[in-house]
């Protein structure tokens, strides 16, 4: 097996996760919070284009615990970074895999 070969089955199975993860209306919101944060002002918890998990369950009315299952499949899918800072926990969102997503749709 050829180095393309490994890089294009890594490549295509990181697009499938990232579609599986986006069959979510929920993961599908959470990315669209992540799409248009910007820096609070006056906000000294996050950087800028990062959002709080606490923030995230408090926008969509879901447990802490419901917020941290739909960040790990993000995460596994390549479509959100996290930044664990002693409590918190903050994401940013991932355009370059993004980009990709949508690159691979406009190829059908």
């Amino acid at each position: 097996m050829t180095t393309a070969h490994i890089t294009a089955t890594y490549e295509a199975t990181r697009i499938d996760a990232a579609f599986k993860a986006l069959s979510s209306a929920p993961r599908r919101e959470i990315l669209r919070i992540l799409g248009e944060s910007t820096p609070d002002a006056g906000k000294s918890c996050c950087a800028p284009d990062e959002v709080c998990g606490c923030k995230l369950s408090e926008h969509l009315g879901l447990a802490a615990s419901t917020i941290s299952h739909h960040m790990t499949v993000l995460r596994d899918a390549g479509l959100v970074d996290a930044r664990k800072d002693g409590w918190w926990v903050y994401y940013t969102l991932r355009r370059d895999t993004l980009a990709a997503v949508k690159e691979e749709l406009s190829n059908l």
